[in-house]
């Protein structure tokens, strides 16, 4: 984004600069002063001779100047002449040169303004008349010129004033090239001329750009003619100089002026130019190489610009230099004009009249147009080469002073007058002007006078009794006050007072400081697809007081008169952005004082235009060059060419990516296959995405050939233990490089033949041999045929015919327990020939032929584990303890597991057991409560006993369990009456149950719990009897006698997963087993829970057990 930013306070700032601090003294016209000349023509006047003779000379003064003329130094009498006169108050002559020859009027005129002050002088004006001559009759002989050479062709125009511009053409303007090229004399050079170069209609064109008229040259015949050398070619030559001749030569150019140096060669090939500057480097900006090469162009000539400069020129045989000297030469420039003086009787001044060229010009002073040495003396006057000095002038002595700088390349004439005068001081300014300035600019407010004396100018600022001098202002000689950075505290009202010894004068002025424009939020660079919308955002801060305009720009023009372009506040919108709309978008906010103004750049991108005209060349049987001409990538590069083919043979109409090639070329080198109906396209791609294809090339049809490959994938196995199945991957038809495809089926039994077996087919993908040993090593191969021939000598690969069953079981099977659930077995391999197939492994089978408790006689399901490659022992894990195994191992291959090994059989000792199947709480009152449970469903050994943990908390609460140190819910409902009365009610029926316990005589334990766990004494442990299955009993006191038998619960059956009366659900809090299959109870209450008892219970095997 480029951005730019002009304040209206620079420009003001250089305005006044110049308008005011560097012009002469302007003294108001209603005073006495000498004449001014304010305007004339130019020292060289060239006229048109069919209209009047108008020589300008304008001047001012008090009183108003009378005007006259001399004509090539003499005084020219108007009144005699009548075709001359003057115009009214002015000294511009007017001639009338109709039915005149305006030869008759040439000359050099110069003009004097005169008062009874001084008389001021015009330059010289060379008047000269435009001429635009006829081309001389000649007969052009055809020129004859040998193929090769060098050749000129004339232009010679005649001589006009100004000089015609020349130019060649034949039927339209001639082309010109590094070859063949126009010098600046208007000669046509021919480095080399070719054959084409021949023709009849070579015509030099003049045009004389004054009188606007075009002369014409007799046209030339040019043949050029055959010359062979002995090689059969045209002899080359070394670059040779035509202009300038020679190594060196020498040029001057005026300083200001133009410097055209010209280096112009022949040979074969066309020679090359090149320049360079051998005392410093080309100036920047001012310098231009053009023609070819051929004219190095610096235009504003300064001294700087002198030195040496090279033409080097140069082709495959050599390289010849060329050396020009320039030197630079002065007309008169100035360095001090002299100013007009302004001085009060017995005031001193002087006139500087000083100007610099090559060679130093010579200073001539003159007064009222006379050479002052010609003029009155005055002894107050003295001249000192270019200065005069004035002491003490005295009332009645202005006059005009002329300084005239002459050398031999021209001259410089100023006027200057001296103007003796008495005057008060006026302001000039006009009153009252309000000067706006943008802050942080210079801000100059001007109080410009008059006054002889010069008047003193002083400011002050607004009430202010000081004057305004130093930081920061300041005072200019003309009375300009200069504020470097205006700031908003600079406003105000500023007086300007101008003194001198007769008198003074004031003016008032005022400042107004603004805030400057400034975009705040710039457009930004853009890169849009077509029919997308964009926005270019452009949001400004300015000065509340100025009236802004937001105008937008189009590659600095106006916006396209189009619907889809909307400007808003902010912002410009561009709907269904086109290629057209790419360009550069400037946002301009103007203001009375300043603008600011920030660009950015569209750029349109789509899809690149399809490619076009390819063309096949270089056609060989198995390549082809393609190239192509790309299509417009609209603004997005090409990132690559994709080339795409179809083969109308095979696969008629579709198209298929062959190769691809960067976006920089425009041509491929395709490799070909044989017997293939080719036609290529061409797509583009950029960062927008593919072009379209391209129209298809000419078919280019490939001749067949044997083909290059064989079938990929070939592989033999076999399908059953007699066989050999052979298969390949078949060649596709690009592949095939021709007709009457086959395959050439060839297999050996490995090690054991030495000749091959073949077979050939066709249209298939695959071959049976059939009566094959089982599993023998093969080695086979496919080779491709067709009409044209064979193909490669195809690669071997080895393959194996079916498997069978295998007919051995593993020997020396043995059995480690390690634990209770993890038994190794180890067997010694079968020998490799037994396998008859490809070995996978062993397999374990094994079963649970029951568990060692005779009450768990039931048989589990046979499993098996699979041991991958040839191992020897393998790990049984996840085994029920305390059971009898069964096993056997097999060896297995890709048909099939062989024969089974003998069974064989292990005992897994004791383990851990399970938890019991079920625990519930009956018969609960405030004193005790009955717990019931079932045996494990796991019992992995004998069971010997069951442990049983509780806790209890205060005994104003609920008994509550909780599982470890996890947190119990509470309930405190002990003293609510109806759970008095739901207690009372339980222990009846907890005493009816006991009783009918008595009688029945039910198998279990019972066991009492006081509340009072303090009172508890240790229990003693009853072991059980087996041959019973009877428990010994737990009491706490001797009240409590051990009860032989068991009790059912008070619904009179046993369910091993009464969860909805588990003690969890009826306590209200949680539970779980321990990992010694005891139970885990908690009372829970207020108070901190800590573990109060720990029972030993034993065991019946056969049904439940409870706890009270």
């Amino acid at each position: 984004m480029e951005r730019t930013r002009t304040r209206a306070g620079a420009a003001v700032f250089l305005m006044l600069i110049l308008g005011h601090l560097g012009n002469a003294l302007e003294v108001p016209l209603d005073l006495a002063q000498p004449p001014t000349i304010t305007q004339q023509s130019p020292k060289d006047y060239i006229i048109d001779p069919r209209e009047n003779i108008v020589i300008h000379c304008e001047a001012k003064g008090k009183p108003h100047p009378s005007f006259s003329w001399t004509r090539n130094g003499t005084h020219f009498d108007i009144d005699q002449d009548p075709k001359a006169t003057m115009r009214p108050r002015s000294g511009t002559l007017v001639v009338d040169i109709s039915g005149e020859k305006a030869e008759t009027y040439e000359g050099v005129y110069q003009c004097t303004a005169r008062n009874k002050h001084g008389a001021a002088v015009s330059n010289n004006i060379v008047i000269r008349q435009s001429r635009s001559p006829l081309w001389s009759k000649e007969r052009n002989e055809p020129i004859r010129v040998q193929e090769g050479e060098a050749l000129v062709l004339h232009c010679r125009p005649p001589a006009g004033l100004p000089p015609p511009i020349i130019f060649w053409m034949d039927i339209s303007k001639l082309p010109q090239s590094s070859r063949v090229f126009q010098a600046l004399n208007g000669d046509l050079y021919f480095s080399n001329v070719l054959k084409e170069d021949s023709r009849n209609d070579y015509i030099c064109y003049a045009r004389f750009p004054h009188t606007q008229t075009i002369q014409q040259k007799q046209p030339i015949t040019l043949l050029v003619l055959n010359r062979k050398c002995m090689y059969g070619s045209v002899e080359e030559r070394k670059p040779t100089f035509l202009i300038p001749s020679g190594s060196s030569s020498s040029k001057m150019v005026l300083r200001g002026q133009v410097l055209e140096l010209e280096c112009i060669t022949e040979g074969l090939p066309t020679p090359e130019v090149s320049w360079s500057k051998l005392s410093g480097e080309f100036p920047d900006k001012r310098t231009s190489i053009v023609t070819f090469q051929k004219i190095l162009r610096i235009v504003n000539v300064s001294d700087a610009d002198a030195g040496e400069y090279r033409c080097t020129a140069h082709n495959r045989l050599a390289s010849i230099h060329h050396t020009i000297r320039v030197t630079v030469k002065a007309a008169p420039y100035w360095i001090t004009t002299p100013r007009n003086l302004v001085l009060a009787p017995r005031e001193k001044g002087q006139l500087i009249c000083r100007a610099s060229g090559t060679p130093k010009p010579t200073i001539n002073w003159a007064m009222n147009g006379i050479p002052i040495e010609n003029s009155p003396e005055d002894s107050n006057r003295k001249v000192e080469g270019d200065t005069i000095i004035f002491e003490e002038v005295q009332t009645g002595s202005s006059a005009v002073y002329q300084c005239n700088a002459s050398n031999e390349y021209g001259y410089l004439l100023s006027n200057a007058f001296v103007n003796v005068l008495s005057e008060t001081p006026r302001v000039l300014t006009p009153a009252n002007q309000v000067y706006q300035v943008i802050r942080n600019n210079h801000a100059l407010l001007d109080c410009s006078s008059f006054g002889s004396p010069i008047p003193k100018i002083t400011w002050f600022k607004d009430s202010q009794s000081s004057t305004l001098e130093g930081d920061p202002y300041m005072l200019h000689e003309n009375g300009t006050l200069e504020i470097y950075v205006a700031q908003a505290l600079n406003s105000g009202k500023y007086i300007c007072v101008a003194r001198n010894t007769l008198g003074i004068a004031e003016n008032h002025v005022y400042l107004e400081v603004k805030e400057p424009t400034r975009i705040l939020k710039q457009p930004k660079y853009k890169v849009a697809q077509r029919n997308m919308n964009v926005v270019f955002e452009c949001k400004v801060k300015h000065d509340p007081t100025l009236i802004p305009i937001m105008i937008w720009l189009k590659d600095n023009g106006e916006l396209p008169d189009d619907e889809r372009f909307l400007v808003d506040s902010d912002s410009l919108t561009i709907t269904d952005v086109t290629e057209n709309d790419a360009g550069t978008y400037t946002c301009i906010m103007n203001t009375t004082l300043d603008h600011d103004s920030a660009s950015a750049e569209l750029t349109v991108v789509e899809q690149p235009d399809p490619p076009t005209d390819l063309e096949l060349t270089d056609m060989k049987p198995r390549s082809v060059q393609l190239t192509w001409i790309p299509g417009d990538e609209h603004k997005s590069p090409i990132h690559k060419f994709v080339i795409q083919y179809t083969d109308s043979l095979h696969d008629h109409g579709h198209w298929h990516n062959l190769t691809h090639v960067p976006g920089s070329k425009t041509t491929a080198h395709l490799e070909l296959s044989p017997y293939v109906h080719y036609s290529f396209r061409v797509l583009a791609l950029n960062a927008v995405g593919l072009s379209d294809p391209s129209n298809p090339s000419h078919m280019y049809k490939t001749n067949p050939a044997a083909p290059d490959e064989n079938p990929s994938g070939v592989k033999g196995f076999g399908t059953e233990h007699d066989n050999l199945m052979i298969l390949w991957k078949p060649l596709s038809g690009l592949q095939a490089n021709g007709p009457g495809l086959q395959y050439k089926v060839m297999w050996r039994q490995k090690d054991v033949d030495k000749n091959w077996t073949s077979v050939t087919v066709a249209n298939v993908s695959k071959f049976m041999v059939s009566g094959t040993p089982t599993f023998t090593p093969y080695e086979v191969k496919v080779q491709a045929i067709n009409n044209n021939g064979i193909g490669p000598d195809p690669a071997v690969v080895t393959g194996h015919s079916g498997e069978d069953f295998p007919v051995q079981a593993p020997n020396s099977v043995q059995v480690l327990v390690l634990n209770s659930t993890l038994a190794e077995v180890h067997w010694e391999p079968v020998p490799p020939k037994t396998v008859r197939g490809h070995l996978k492994g062993y397999k374990v089978f094994y079963w649970r032929e029951r568990s060692l408790h005779k009450h768990n006689p039931h048989r589990v399901e046979q499993q098996f584990l699979s041991f991958s490659g040839n191992k020897s022992h393998g790990m049984l894990p996840g085994l029920q303890p305390y059971s009898l195994y069964l096993f056997n191992v097999r060896v297995y291959n890709g048909k099939g597991e062989g024969p089974a090994s003998s069974n064989l059989q292990f005992e897994t000792p004791e383990g851990v057991p399970g938890p019991p199947s079920f625990l519930r709480i009956t018969n609960s009152n405030l004193n005790n409560l009955t717990l019931e449970w079932g045996p494990p469903n796991d019992r992995n050994g004998h069971l010997t006993g069951y442990i049983l943990k509780y806790q209890q908390g205060e005994p104003s609460h609920l008994p509550m369990l909780r599982t470890g140190s996890m947190p119990s819910r509470q309930a405190d409902i002990a003293t609510q009456g109806w759970f008095i009365g739901l207690m009372c009610a339980i222990a009846l029926l907890i005493l009816v149950l006991l009783i009918i316990c008595f009688i029945k005589r039910n198998k279990g334990g019972k066991y009492p719990v006081k509340e009072k766990e303090d009172a508890h004494t240790d229990p003693e442990f009853q072991p059980m009897k087996e041959d019973d299955c009877t428990f010994g009993e737990y009491s706490d006191t001797e009240d409590h006698k051990p009860l032989k038998g068991s009790r059912t619960p008070s619904n009179g059956t046993v369910h091993r997963d009464s969860s909805d009366e588990s003690l969890v659900d009826y306590g209200g809090g949680d539970g779980q087993f321990n990992e010694d299959g005891s139970f885990i109870g908690q009372y829970s209450g207020k108070s901190s829970i800590r573990e109060t008892a720990e029972a030993h219970s034993p065991v019946n095997t056969t049904t439940m057990n409870s706890f009270v």
